[in-house]
């Protein structure tokens, strides 16, 4: 009885050990405007090629060690910075018809006492889904069974239909087996079907991992391997995500003169400066509940939105610009008219704060008299409170 009592401690013991110290993650993110998608795929420009996106994290104790690489907020850990990648991703998937899941690899705690965990399943993508699942992802313990995550991929992907892209996000380090075997099973299974990417988080020491990383995507014949730094920015993540799960078609039919994405046989605004964010109509318009209810001053955290404006007028240094403020179609036409002028003047007031010469920029209001969308719902009323910029007539 001893000697069974003996053998029971010793086994508890090894689980702690392999457990390792459970490091918890971060549970906000720092402020990411995404590039919008979606122009590009209603203009027939990103053609998708990808219908299931399954994401494969690493939490195990090398992910608690600190970032020391660039494009995040210094001092998070390397599963935080997982995070942080997967949320930019989540903002930046367009309104697309996709499945997606996650699932983690490590040991401990943190993944129920097993050596992998699904965090979120298989199934129809929304941003609010795939952030529970991101939520999550708690804590980093354990070794790197990336193989079980592997295998587990298998059976999870098993009633999946189309094509399939794989998400590895891991420093790649000190991974408990090779993954090659495990990569290579799923692609006996599924064939030209998929495509393996991966996302190094790793530091210098940890480089290797980056090779080994990429021998996923060799055995699969399709994807590729890039980095946390590569993927930081608004573009880098951009083209990760076209990468992952479009094509970009030839488009020559349709011109663009303007070259804002938007084709010139549905552009409704063809001379739109050089780096301006436009919406599907080719307009450089910023759509969203910027204001309080009759306020005029733009709420803290939209007012990085108009940074874009700023990146314009400092690319296109002789452009002037009207700044036309809309609202929805509450409260009586002359007060709107109006509020949408303050509005629009709070706008021009943040960019002369910023640094913009006031003379090139030229305040209007519309108040209510263009809708973009019906003001018979919420949404079309949001879509409405809007703040336009156009080149005077003329220029």
């Amino acid at each position: 009885m001893k000697r069974a009592l003996k053998i029971t401690a010793s086994i508890a013991g090894l689980g702690l050990v392999l457990s390792g110290c459970a490091t918890q993650s971060v549970s906000s993110f720092q402020p990411f405007q995404a590039e919008d998608l979606n122009t590009a795929v209603k203009s027939g420009l990103l053609v998708q090629k990808t219908d299931n996106l399954y994401v494969i994290v690493d939490s195990s104790s090398s992910m608690s060690a600190e970032y020391q690489g660039e494009g995040y907020p210094s001092g998070q850990t390397k599963l935080s910075v997982e995070k942080e990648v997967l949320n930019r991703l989540n903002q930046s998937i367009p309104d697309i018809q996709l499945n997606t899941a996650i699932r983690s690899f490590g040991f401990g705690p943190c993944l129920d006492w097993g050596s992998t965990k699904l965090n979120k399943s298989l199934g129809a993508h929304s941003k609010a889904d795939f952030n529970s699942g991101i939520s999550s992802l708690e804590c980093s313990s354990g070794g790197s069974p990336i193989n079980a995550a592997l295998n587990a991929a298998k059976e999870d992907l098993a009633a999946s239909s189309g094509n399939i892209s794989i998400l590895i996000l891991s420093d790649g380090h000190n991974l408990d087996a090779s993954p090659v075997s495990a990569a290579k099973a799923l692609e006996d299974q599924y064939g030209s079907k998929l495509c393996i990417y991966s996302v190094w988080v790793g530091n210098g020491k940890e480089s290797g991992g980056r090779f080994t990383l990429q021998q996923l995507s060799d055995i699969a014949g399709c994807g590729y391997a890039t980095s946390a730094k590569a993927v930081a920015s608004a573009t880098g993540m951009s083209d990760l995500v076209e990468g992952m799960i479009f094509d970009r078609a030839e488009i020559t039919a349709e011109p663009d003169s303007d070259g804002d994405g938007v084709p010139d046989s549905i552009d409704k605004c063809p001379n739109t400066p050089k780096g301006a964010k436009v919406d599907e109509t080719g307009c450089w318009i910023y759509h969203g509940v910027f204001f309080d209810f009759n306020k005029a001053t733009i709420k803290p955290e939209f007012q990085p939105l108009f940074d874009n404006a700023l990146e314009v007028l400092e690319l296109n240094p002789d452009l002037v610009v009207e700044v036309i403020g809309h609202t929805d179609s509450i409260g009586p036409a002359a007060y709107n008219q109006k509020l949408s002028v303050r509005r629009a003047q709070a706008v021009k007031d943040y960019l002369v704060k910023h640094g913009v010469d006031p003379k090139r920029l030229i305040v209007k209001g519309k108040g209510e008299s263009e809708p973009a969308r019906s003001n018979d719902t919420e949404a079309g009323r949001a879509f409405n409170r809007r703040v336009e910029f156009k080149r005077p007539s003329g220029n």
